[in-house]
């Protein structure tokens, strides 16, 4: 819809440790920055249980990939159905970054040397959230990974013909389907890239028990510019199988994977000066599924 596309941002559920995640991470990885936060208000308490004035969400960037983090409570828990592959320039890198990670995490391929990779390693770190560390020559980079398995098992070409579809600036890159002698199912896909929306995504088929489906705990987060875009996404997202409308912006598509289609007049209402007028804008805001953009404006201006 626009040339100027903002990033898509990963958004992380932390159950209470937000805080601690983001100084974890922005010591680790570099550079990094963290940004704008925001904090809850008697509206927000009630839907996740926090403390009026206790953070609620903080923006970050690693590598220059944006994060947003939120103290969510525990309704939801991070998966390897969505990890971060982070593409490193030397094995050195890859070294330090993994004795980080894995520092109270969980293993879930050992850091070695694989056919594809020089150097490779899949590691769940102390929060839940999975990393795929990797030599790489190109450039030192985090992109998105979703792993389609259990019943979205087979269905990441499907996936990556829909997602470029969508957007203006979608593209398909490398794509390697297994082999008939690959530990996986012929012609799914073992290894793929893919940009929409100015953000490398990765994707991948596994056949193998992961006992996990794509879930609320990571989302991704499109800003949008006027109604008519927020309509846009939101209305392209939810085309086929059973997807779902939910509170807030949220979304889930035909494949299972949540989305926030959020106006950036959002973010201008809620930073007024006048607090009064950033609750009202907030409590109107909950209320709503697809995000409207008038009704936000009208509660501003209703004090």
């Amino acid at each position: 819809m626009k040339a100027n596309q903002s990033p898509i941002t990963p958004f992380l559920w932390f159950n209470n440790q937000a805080a601690e995640a983001i100084n974890f991470y922005t010591q680790i990885f570099q550079p990094s920055a963290i940004g704008s936060s925001t904090l809850y208000s008697e509206e927000g308490q009630e839907m996740h249980g926090q403390q009026p004035g206790s953070l609620m969400t903080q923006s970050f960037k690693l590598l220059n990939q944006p994060f947003i983090a939120l103290n969510g409570g525990d309704l939801f828990q991070f998966n390897p159905t969505i990890s971060f592959y982070v593409s490193c320039l030397t094995t050195d890198e890859i070294d330090r970054l993994w004795k980080e990670l894995a520092k109270e995490g969980q293993v879930m391929m050992p850091l070695d040397s694989y056919p594809f990779s020089s150097k490779y390693g899949w590691v769940m770190d102390r929060f839940g959230v999975s990393w795929q560390l990797i030599h790489a020559t190109d450039e030192y980079a985090i992109r998105p990974c979703l792993m389609f398995t259990g019943e979205q098992h087979g269905k990441a070409a499907q996936a990556l013909e829909f997602y470029t579809s969508i957007f203006e600036q979608g593209a398909i890159g490398e794509v390697h389907p297994y082999e008939p002698n690959d530990q996986g199912v012929p012609g799914t896909i073992k290894h793929a890239k893919f940009s929409i929306h100015n953000t490398g995504f990765v994707a991948m088929d596994s056949h193998l028990n992961h006992q996990a489906s794509f879930n609320e705990a990571t989302s991704f987060l499109i800003e949008t510019h006027s109604q008519q875009e927020t309509d846009f996404y939101w209305d392209k997202l939810r085309v086929g199988g059973n997807p779902q409308a939910q509170q807030c912006g949220w979304l889930k598509d035909q494949f299972g994977v949540s989305w926030q289609i959020v106006p950036k007049m959002l973010n201008q209402l809620l930073s007024s000066s006048d607090s009064q007028k950033s609750k009202q804008v907030l409590k109107a805001f909950f209320q709503m599924k697809k995000i409207n953009i008038a009704e936000l404006e009208q509660a501003y201006h209703s004090i």
